[in-house]
């Protein structure tokens, strides 16, 4: 594929370069998940619930009693690859050629554009596996995230079915939170009293959630908001409602949410590292041609432990 370039050479260049802002991959960057490391293809995901018979009253004898479930899930990685190819003599013409030597027969690749490329295509890999790890849809290029995944086996959710979802607003999103902790209390209480409970919501309603929080919402918080700062407020990405944390998952579809436990969403890769590991293989000696092959490969794939713990808005 070619590489599109864009420039007038004019002279000397000042060795600094501007990318596109890119997307994060914030659920993993921030620890919205489990991170299963070392999956080589399929693992076996075990979870153990134990029943409320299991504690009883005394006596002089041994009576077998209360219920242990042993629940199996698979997660299963997927292999994923980046190929690209740089000629060198794209650059001859450009800002950046007095990197790349007088010789032709010793150019390299200029070293400011390989550095700043190579961070690229880790941001893009973050970038691609935030979305996919929520909404994916699974085939040759993707494997299914959990959002699809628990759609299409709604029936096996918490209360089992999804919580009906709605376009969310600054003026209708506390009453929409609401929904799902009330869902959760209902049908998952457990869940409550785990520290490591979520409440995992897009871009969007997060937005709507600190607009809200900022007076502009139909929350009762009145024109300055939360502290009396109206919009003017440094909340970060640490929000709580109702006393469980927000986690701000930019990969979710815009008016999606769930409840569940980190602890209950799992991430598989092979080595952790291979993620952000770009290889550059200047083919010149070996093939005799002026290019420099990008290349990356790593697994990846999601499971969720237990459906029944899971609350899911949509």
């Amino acid at each position: 594929m070619a590489t599109g370039l864009s420039t007038t050479y004019a002279g000397e260049f000042k060795n600094k370069m501007i990318a596109a802002a890119l997307l994060s991959g914030k659920t993993l960057a921030n620890g919205g998940v489990t991170v299963y490391p070392n999956v080589a293809y399929k693992e076996v995901i075990r979870k153990i619930a134990l029943g409320d018979d299991l504690i009883v009253g005394g006596s002089c004898d041994y009576t077998d009693a209360g219920t242990v479930t042993i629940t199996e899930r698979i997660l299963e990685v997927m292999e994923f690859q980046i190929n690209k190819t740089e000629c060198k003599k794209t650059f001859q013409q450009d800002w950046i050629s007095a990197q790349m030597g007088y010789s032709m027969n010793n150019q390299v690749l200029p070293k400011s554009y390989s550095d700043f490329i190579s961070q690229q295509y880790i941001a893009k890999i973050a970038a691609s596996m935030e979305t996919m790890i929520w909404q994916g849809a699974a085939g040759a290029n993707a494997f299914n995230g959990f959002t699809v995944d628990w759609a299409a086996n709604a029936a096996s959710l918490a209360g089992g079915a999804v919580v009906t979802g709605t376009t969310v607003t600054a003026s209708n999103v506390v009453e929409e939170l609401g929904k799902i902790v009330n869902h959760v209390a209902n049908h998952a209480s457990a869940l409550l009293d785990k520290e490591d409970l979520h409440i995992y919501v897009s871009n969007h309603i997060f937005q709507m959630y600190v607009r809200a929080l900022g007076g502009f919402g139909a929350a009762g918080l009145g024109a300055n908001g939360y502290d009396g700062k109206g919009n003017n407020q440094d909340l970060g990405d640490t929000l709580l409602f109702d006393g469980i944390k927000v986690f701000r998952a930019p990969g979710m579809p815009n008016n999606d949410m769930a409840a569940t436990l980190k602890s209950n969403l799992f991430f598989g890769c092979g080595i952790e590292g291979d993620l952000s590991e770009i290889k550059l293989i200047d083919t010149g000696d070996t093939l005799g041609d002026q290019n420099v092959r990008f290349v990356s490969r790593f697994k990846a794939g999601i499971q969720t432990g237990l459906l029944e713990e899971v609350v899911y808005y949509t």
